[in-house]
């Protein structure tokens, strides 16, 4: 059903675990279909992501294409981390069985939301920076 290389990373994802410091959090999926998804960045100041980890609660094919996410956008800027698709993932992983295609589109989702997330962090950060300002004066 999976290939050798799925099964692989599945077995010792370099990726796996909580990230101390992300600025960027995103989770996707639901406990209906048994897989959820959850993508932590750091992206440095110059809009470059960093590190990349997950924790996935899923199958083989969620838990090796959240690993692949991660490779795929660390070292990358946002922009370019936004234009990962499904597509690059199944690429990497040598494909999935059709019923688990879902799970690289899940993959491209949680990176979606993890920038979304580090843009949100972005804001409460500018606007805690302009209200420290208006207090010292």
């Amino acid at each position: 059903m999976y290939n050798d290389k799925v099964l692989n990373i599945f077995e010792s994802p370099k990726n796996a675990g909580v990230l101390k410091g992300a600025n960027g959090t995103g989770k996707v999926g639901n406990a209906r279909c048994g897989d959820i998804m959850k993508i932590y960045i750091y992206v440095n100041g110059n809009g470059v992501i960093e590190d990349a980890k997950f924790k996935t609660f899923g199958c083989v094919s969620a838990i090796a294409s959240s690993d692949v996410a991660c490779d795929l956008i660390k070292g990358k800027t946002i922009e370019q981390a936004l234009k990962v698709t499904n597509k690059d993932v199944l690429n990497i992983l040598g494909g999935l069985p059709e019923v688990k295609i879902h799970c690289s589109v899940l993959a491209k989702e949680a990176i979606e939301s993890a920038v979304k997330d580090y843009y949100k962090h972005l804001e409460r950060m500018k606007r805690q920076l302009a209200e420290a300002k208006a207090r010292r004066k």
